[in-house]
């Protein structure tokens, strides 16, 4: 088999050939991209689930469809230590600029750029009077409009004048966010507030974010009407005919098939999760010698893409932990791989709960566990509790 060739691409955000049983999601921000279009009323839309289940490759898939609408559009990724006001002006700029050849004033442009740079460069975290953002805006900072330094009100009045340059040209603007479980919780209560002021204006701006499986309690903890406030898609892994159509489609664009028993074993190997599926079919297309893929090539192809998977996408986690960490996450593991009780933790390693706190939080910041409910956690990554086992303690 010609490695060249190989249509199959486990990547971080790295699109596969063949997005399989995404469907529902697609459709679903069709018809907001649709309604907005219309100036119909139309909540903002949060993605959630594990990683490696395709958040951001359907974050991205969302961001080309509402560019082939010749909507504006901005992407960022929060950072759990940094502020969203400079990377949402950057995205925001981003966005005017996809607009801007079309609106048929200039000056409308020029005014909403002022007020832009003005909430760039309104960052309380920088040292006072200087200012570390070079965005490429020529027109000088406005004043009096989004420069409070108060995010909530500065977001606000920013989303609203976007909007409003966006309804010049009857089209919309989306602001996507990845990984917006690590938004601060000031800026998520400031986000929250901004969506809903647009909600209830109809401006055509929308924001999509993508997270983890504990991001709607996020939001609902900054604002109670958060819950109203986003359409809220969670996604998980694949089903068996969607995981074959996954493999199947891009071979069979190369002239390759699959025997049953090998799509058999791989679903098996992969259990339905994308990133998963995407690794293992990769390694068997490149060790099998010839078409159709058997079970055997799957079988002899299987220790690689495992050992694979061992070293990036579960040993690079790993590494980043902790020895005390590591103790809390082998004490849930050997629990087993639901969404465990913290004080069962405590007592495997024989500690009080409250001992146990900041080894618990840390791994939540460092995105490798969540809390699924009060009192339970679970691992964002698929399959890290079985990865654990097998490491020595």
């Amino acid at each position: 088999m010609d490695p060249v060739r190989n249509p199959y691409a486990p990547g971080a955000g790295q699109r596969p050939p063949e997005l399989a049983g995404r469907d529902r999601e697609l459709q679903q921000f069709e018809v907001v991209l649709e309604r907005v279009a219309r100036g119909r009323p139309e909540r903002s839309m949060v993605v959630t689930g594990l990683r490696g289940v395709g958040k951001t490759v359907l974050l991205n898939t969302f961001k080309s469809m509402a560019m082939q609408r010749l909507w504006g559009t901005g992407k960022i990724e929060a950072r759990p230590d940094q502020s969203i006001r400079r990377p949402v002006a950057a995205a925001l700029h981003m966005a005017i600029r996809e607009l801007a050849p079309r609106h048929r004033a200039p000056e409308r442009i020029e005014e909403f750029l002022g007020v832009l740079k003005a909430f760039a460069m309104r960052d309380p975290a920088a040292a006072k009077g200087t200012s570390h953002w070079s965005p490429g805006i020529e027109v000088p900072a406005s004043r009096g409009r989004a420069d409070s330094g108060d995010l909530e009100i500065d977001l606000t009045e920013l989303f609203v004048d976007a909007a409003s340059v966006a309804t010049d040209l009857a089209v919309g603007i989306a602001l996507f966010i990845d990984e917006m479980q690590d938004v601060q919780a000031a800026d998520v209560s400031a986000l929250c507030a901004a969506c809903h002021e647009l909600s209830q204006s109809g401006g055509p701006l929308i924001v999509v974010g993508a997270g983890l499986p504990h991001l709607p309690s996020v939001l609902s903890a900054s604002k109670s009407y958060s819950e109203r406030l986003f359409r809220y898609a969670r996604i998980d892994k694949l089903d068996r005919e969607a995981a074959d159509l996954a493999l199947i489609l891009p071979a069979r664009e190369e002239e390759v098939e699959f025997t049953q028993d090998a799509l058999d074993a791989l679903y098996e190997a992969a259990d339905g999760y994308p990133y998963f599926v995407q690794a293992y079919g990769k390694v068997a297309w490149d060790l099998a010698p010839r078409s159709p893929i058997t079970l055997e090539d799957v079988k002899v192809s299987a220790p690689e893409a495992e050992e694979e998977l061992a070293v990036g996408f579960f040993g690079s986690r790993y590494e980043r932990a902790t020895p005390a960490e590591r103790d809390y996450m082998h004490a849930m593991a050997q629990i087993g791989d639901e969404p465990v009780p913290t004080a069962e933790v405590a007592d495997a390693l024989g500690r009080k709960p409250s001992s146990l706190s900041p080894a618990r939080d840390s791994l939540i910041k460092k995105g490798l566990i969540y809390s699924a409910e009060r009192g339970l956690i679970a691992f964002t990554v698929p399959h890290f509790g079985r990865f654990l086992r097998a490491q020595p303690i």
